[in-house]
Formats: structure tokens, sequence, C-alpha cells
């Protein structure tokens, strides 16, 4: 087993050397056997990389889920690789020291199986810059019969047709429910001898495994796609997503790993459920994890007492789409806090959904350590949010303050979208009138009942449209009125008690050129990374006129992707993958927000969606 050595002083002239040295309390480590028998399965090694530096990619739970699952296997050894900071990069290309696992600190050219997860596409220049530092070719067709396969996974692979050339298999859907099936494959393959090509058959025949190579896409003349046909026989015209159904019997991380170093979300977390009921028509999330799939409050109790005895950690959070939806959130945080409270553990709850904001459960969270409060209006007027399906009324938010301003909080943040389709000067002046309307609220409080200072903050961030969402067809608002609505906006914000705060709009942009794109985009992708590309979802680190110059040079415009509007009848880029809400639903979906017509959640009423057809779920128990 090959091994990188780390200079001491080279550690010595970094930031935060604790990101390259592992050894964290829980952490993983196995003894690789020597070549066995042919007839012995292989000892697999599999690579978990995380396109980010090390603080982010650790406070990712997919991460912590899928290394406890694979190193659970007697036959498989995972092990973590991130990105390092950018000053160890530029040490390590002087020094020509290769991008390392963590526990081995073995390069990942090295591995059986490098796996990467794709939480947004920003990440996509940082992958490339992680295989190029690893010594792993780009490109699946410059791989070789001893090079590493190269998988993604995550919620952005559900279109992953812009980085189609760089990845050998793709897994649509849940990790843990795909990845046991692919380490098996894989070990049947090795057995077998067979040529590299083999290996990406079989694992196209698992349910839910994605081969982009194995696809042949033809365009029209207008750039919009003809077809994508199976380039193979036995290939599926169509791949369909796996899920874990039963979340109490599915494992978790209870023995968690521990960092060395502050972390962004530095405690243990529960995952709640998977799924969201709401509908929310902007919500990528809220459609591909359908249906929701709830743990019980015996199962989660048990699991935060495993895990605040094996970490040490005196804060536990609540991870899901929409906490306040949990069935029995009342009857879990009562008994969380009976167990967790003498030891001086606190509970930490996300943003809360306006119309169930409840002060009691806050006063609950709040009974250890105070935090802030955050809700997510999105849009400033009724009627864009009803467009938007968000189901929450203005006197959710104004009510929710005032219970807020009663039990002792002096503000909040508030999230919302500009460029959400049909929007208006007028709704974006909305919330503006939303924050005065707060202000009233409390100056309206007897002096001695209201919090000392008030403090709200607004958060303004730019719809992007995404696959398999009803809005996944609607053009990106132009960034002339974007800026004139961010703007107008900043201008009507004058009190000293609010902050606002907004992000850049040419992130953005580029972000909705990689959300619907198609494999052209490949070459862009890597012309980028050529000039410098990487951690773009860094502000610091973002330049537009490489992507700029890279659309140019391959003949590609911005506009195709972003300004035009899509048609029922075109055949968009995700299409041959299936999520399990139906291409139908959507679309209906998207007519009923032109008319500002409300869905009922999941949980009200069945509305068909297609996610159904796995048998379980909210949408199947309550029918």
């Amino acid at each position: 087993m090959n091994t990188v050595d780390l200079p001491r002083h080279l550690l010595r002239q970094v930031s935060k050397p604790a990101r390259y040295v592992g050894g964290e309390w829980n952490s993983v480590y196995k003894n690789v056997p020597e070549a066995s028998d042919e007839a012995v399965r292989p000892f697999v090694r599999f690579a978990f990389c995380f396109p980010d530096i090390y603080e982010i990619g650790m406070s990712n739970l997919a991460l912590r889920i899928l290394y406890d699952r694979l190193n659970k296997r007697d036959d498989t050894w995972c092990e973590r690789v991130f990105y390092p900071g950018t000053d160890m990069v530029d040490r390590m290309r002087e020094l020509d020291i290769p991008l390392f696992a963590l526990e081995s600190k073995s390069p990942i050219n090295d591995f059986d199986l490098i796996g990467f997860t794709l939480q947004y596409e920003m990440c996509y220049t940082t992958v490339l810059d992680m295989l190029a530092l690893g010594g792993v070719p780009q490109f699946t067709s410059e791989r070789g019969e001893s090079d590493p396969f190269v998988i993604a996974g995550g919620p952005v692979v559900y279109n992953i047709e812009p980085m189609s050339d760089f990845f050998d298999i793709v897994l649509i859907g849940e990790g843990e429910e795909l990845l046991p099936d692919l380490v098996d494959c894989y070990q049947e393959w090795k057995l077998s001898g067979a040529p590299r090509e083999q290996f990406l058959l079989s694992a196209a025949a698992i349910e839910g495994v994605y081969v982009p190579s194995l696809y042949n896409v033809t365009y029209n003349q207008d750039g919009t796609i003809a077809a994508v046909i199976p380039a193979k026989a036995g290939v599926p015209a169509k791949v369909r997503k796996r899920i874990e159904l039963d979340l109490d019997q599915t494992s978790f991380p209870t023995d968690s790993i521990v960092p060395n170093m502050e972390i962004v979300h530095d405690r243990i977390f529960l995952e709640l459920f998977r799924g969201c009921t709401r509908g929310c028509r902007f919500c990528q999330a809220g459609m591909i994890y359908r249906p929701v799939r709830e743990r019980s409050a015996d199962k989660l109790l048990e699991q935060a007492k495993e895990m605040e005895a094996s970490t040490g950690y005196d804060e536990i959070g609540m991870l899901s789409l929409s906490t306040s939806d949990y069935s029995q959130l009342g009857c879990l945080t009562d008994s969380l806090l009976e167990e967790m409270t003498p030891n001086h553990t606190s509970l930490s709850l996300p943003s809360l959904r306006l119309d169930s904001f409840n002060l009691g459960l806050m006063e609950k969270a709040s009974r250890t350590r105070k935090g802030g409060l955050t809700f997510a209006p999105e849009a400033g007027s009724q009627r864009l949010r009803d467009v938007i399906n968000k189901n929450i009324k203005e006197e959710d938010l104004l009510s929710a303050m005032k219970l807020a301003f009663a039990g002792g909080w002096s503000g909040a943040k508030l999230y919302f979208m500009l460029g959400l389709p049909t929007e208006t000067i007028e709704d974006v002046e909305g919330i503006a009138l939303l924050t005065e309307k707060i202000e009233e609220i409390y100056r309206s409080l007897p002096r001695e009942q209201r919090p000392r200072k008030l403090e709200l903050t607004v958060s303004t961030a730019f719809f992007i449209p995404k696959p398999f969402t009803p809005f996944q067809w609607v053009p990106q608002m132009s960034q002339e009125k974007l800026r004139e609505h961010q703007r107008h906006l900043r201008n009507l914000i004058k009190s000293r008690s609010v902050k606002y705060q907004w992000h850049e709009f040419s992130t953005s942009w580029i972000e909705a050129v990689l959300a619907r794109g198609d494999r052209r985009l490949g070459k862009v992708l890597h012309r980028v990374w050529q000039q410098g590309g990487r951690l773009e979802a860094w502000d610091e680190h973002f330049v537009l006129d490489r992507w700029l110059t890279a659309l140019e040079e391959n003949d590609l415009s911005l506009d195709f992707y972003t300004a035009r509007e899509r048609s029922y009848e075109e055949i968009l880029p995700w299409d041959h993958i299936d999520c399990c809400v139906d291409k139908e639903f959507l679309w209906q979906e998207y007519q009923r927000a032109l008319t500002g017509e409300l869905t009922p959640a999941c949980h009200e009423a069945c509305m068909a969606c297609g996610a159904n057809c796995f048998g379980g779920g909210i949408c199947y128990e309550q029918r």
C-alpha cells in the first residue's frame, strides 16, 4: 500500500494543519490484506471525496452515513478525501504530493472506487482539480484498466449531463441502498478478470445506476436534444432512483467521527425524516426525495443517547426539509430534553415553517442555549407566495414574530428569493413592507415587555430553475432586471434595525447554466478548470469571465440555457432519469403556478405525483 509522506515543515507552513492529519476519534482504520486467492472476494478500497474543504465536508451527513455503511463491511475500507485549502494545494503541487485519503494517507489513484458526493453544481471544477491532483485521468475515455472507477452521487446528479464526460458511474437515489450492490458487482467483476467495460455494463444493470458513457445523445439544429438512446443492448432506456423505505431499519452512524478542529456544523445530528410533503414549486429537494419517510421517535431517542455517549458533543441538531412537519416532534423533543438536559446537552432546531411556529417548542430548544430564529417566507407578497405554493400567509409571519418577541427573542433572520417566476416590482416592495410591519409589532409592545433591541436580517438569494421541479421549464430573470429588483429593495430598507444581505448574481447565472445544462458543457467545465477554476462556490474564487470565455470558445450561448422558456414537448437533458415524480404532474403544477392556484400538502391530499410507486411513505400510508 502506497502512502504519502507529509513533511512537518509543510504542515507548519499551512493554515489549519488539522485538516490533513486524520486520526480523529471514531475514524476507521483497517489492515489492507495482501493479494489473496482468486476464489476469495477481493478487498475493496473506497475513497469518499467531498469537493470542498474539510470543515464543510465533515458537516455533511451523507458522508457520515456512507462512511459508516461501507465500513461496517469486513471486505471494504471507506476513507475520506477533502479538497485542501488553497495554500496546501499550491504547496502540494510544488512538492509533487498527490491528493490523499486522511486515514491511510494513500494517493487516491491507489483506490478501487472513488466516489464524489455532489451537493451543488458549483463544485464541478473542484472535482476536476481533485482528480488532477490525485493523478486520476479526468475523462472517462482516458482511464485504463488499472485506473479507479469514478462515481458520483448526491442531489445534483439528477442532471449530471454537464459532468458526464468525467464520471464512470452515477448513483441515482440514496447511497446506502445503492453502494452495497455496486461493491458486490465490483468484486464479482474483479474475480472474473473481464475488461473494464464489462464492469460498466454490469453496473448499468443495477436499478438506480446510470453509466453516462453507455448512452448516445443527439441534438437538433436549434441546439435542443433530439434523443437520448442506450448505446448497447441491455442498458435501460430510463434509470429509476432507489431509496431506503424503512428508515428505522437502515443503519445510522451513532459512533460518528469527532473532528480535531471546529467545523461548520459542530454538533451531532438526528435525521428525522426524508422528503417533504409541502410541494414548494421552486424546491428540487422536495420533489426528488419523495415520498416522505419518517424515523420513529423511539429510534431517534435511542440514536441520540448513543451519539451523545460516543462523541461527547453537547448539542443535538435536527435534520429534515421541514422539521415542524415531523409527526412525533412534540414527544421527541420532550424525551430528548428529559434525557439530555441533566448532561447540559442542548437541542438545536433549524428553520421552522411560519404556519406551525410554536413558542413552546422554541422554549424547549432554548432551555439550555438560546439561538437565533430563522424563517423563510421566500416571497414578499401573498400573490407570489401562492405562485410558488409556499402555503403561508402574511399573518403567519406577523403572529410568529409577535410570539417570538413575547418569548424574549429580539428578532429573526428572514430568507427571501428574488427573480421568482412572475415576480414584479410590487412583489419586491412587499419584502420591505413586511419588515416595516414587524417593526410596528415590536414598537406596539409595552416597553417593559420588549426585547432590548430589535435585530432583523433580510437575506435574499436569486431563484435558479432546477430539474424535476414545476419551474424546470421557466427562463431565469435577466441580469438587468434582477439587479433592478435588488437595488430597489436595498433602497427601500432604511431602518437601522434591519440588516440587508444579498448574493451576487453572477454565480447564480452560471449555476442556472449547469443546473439545466447538457453534455456539451463538459468542454466548458474543463476549460474553466484549465484557466484556474476551483472552489467556484466561494465568491473569492469565482471569476465570471472564465465562464463566459469558455462558453464562447465552445460556441455555446449562455442565454440558451438561462433565458429561454422550454416547451412541454422539448426533450430535457435529464428526461432519461426517473425520480418517480411524473413529468405530467410537474407540468400541471407549472400551469397552476401561472394562475396562482395552491396545491395541498401530501399529508392533506394525494395529488398523484407518482411517488406512491414505492408502496410506502406518507403518500401511501395515508391513502
